[in-house]
């Protein structure tokens, strides 16, 4: 008995024998927890006014970088897009033996792989930009601030595409598959700088009206898988259909002036002198470049950012004014 009594002492738990003696035990002592402790991180996705305040905030912080810190984000973002269009044309070359939708459809989605690489990697794209007129219209910036960072953002944007349609053009990649991606290039620059006034801004309305939806997503997301989710469809959407954003043509229709200059290329591939008379940079500048940059801006601008503000924000913003006055 006196060895069962030592074997059940020797596994009781520290002040197990007071317990059983009665002994008065205090009741411990307890711990503050922590902010993380008390609001763990939520995985689930702000609502569509949270995400409005937010965005609004996220326009404050754009406008408020430094012009170096601009510029080279920017430079970024113009070569994340123009990887995308790589990517996208290499995927389409070969694919007019389907269904012309369901091609589209497959350069849409890699397309989405620039898009992926600013909002995650980080960088400063002047059509998701376009959403910091919702922090103007709040009072909390200037229009000059607004027009400040789109100026910078936009220099940016078209320095990191042309550099990188000339990596492209020296690196000879549209010479592959026999010469068809260099063809597939030549093509989709010649339908943009074909495109008149009215459908180039109309395209590019629909177009960032879709980007900034899909940067809008990313705000609500809370993992980096959430936002690539969020970024693929919007941006798989208006490749499939044909719009146009400003940033990615800053890619699509130089790398076509720059193979047109490659005359035994055109001539090994059997083109006619004059089939791409039509793609100059004249026709990419005025025809194309600036009808879809207006565009663009109305799409985001206007269509996302102040529609968005006027919904969530507007009463917000007013009750702020009557209370201040």
């Amino acid at each position: 008995m006196a060895v069962w009594e030592k074997a059940c002492a020797a596994v009781q738990p520290p002040g197990a024998g007071a317990l059983a003696a009665g002994a008065a035990v205090s009741a411990p002592t307890p711990t503050t927890p922590t902010s993380t402790e008390r609001q763990p991180h939520s995985l689930d996705a702000l609502l569509p006014a949270q995400v409005a305040r937010k965005a609004e905030d996220v326009g404050v912080s754009k406008a408020g970088l430094g012009a170096l810190e601009t510029l080279a984000l920017a430079v970024l973002a113009g070569a994340f897009i123009a990887l995308g269009a790589v990517f996208a044309t290499t995927v389409m070359t070969g694919a007019s033996a389907m269904p012309w939708g369901v091609g589209r459809l497959l350069g849409g989605l890699v397309f989405s792989l620039g898009l992926i690489l600013v909002i995650v990697g980080g960088a400063e794209l002047f059509t998701g930009n376009n959403l910091i007129v919702m922090a103007w219209i709040a009072g909390k910036l200037s229009m000059g601030r607004v027009l400040r960072n789109w100026t910078l953002v936009y220099a940016g944007n078209m320095a990191g595409a042309l550099g990188t349609a000339l990596l492209m053009w020296m690196s000879g990649q549209y010479t592959f598959a026999g010469g068809a991606v260099g063809l597939t290039a030549l093509g989709v620059a010649v339908n943009k700088v074909g495109l008149a006034l009215v459908p180039a801004i109309a395209l590019g309305i629909l177009c960032n009206a879709l980007v900034c939806l899909a940067v809008w997503l990313t705000i609500a997301a809370r993992t980096v898988t959430d936002k690539i989710t969020a970024i693929v469809f919007p941006i798989a959407a208006f490749v499939a259909a044909g719009f146009e954003h400003c940033v990615a043509n800053m890619y699509f229709i130089p790398i076509g002036l720059l193979i047109k200059t490659d005359t035994a290329y055109l001539a090994a591939m059997g083109a006619a002198p004059d089939a791409y008379a039509m793609l100059t940079w004249h026709g990419f500048l005025l025809h194309n470049l600036l009808p879809v940059t207006l565009g663009n801006v109305i799409g985001g601008g206007v269509l996302v950012g102040l529609v968005y503000w006027f919904v969530y924000l507007r009463r917000e913003q007013r009750e702020a004014d009557e209370s201040a006055g």
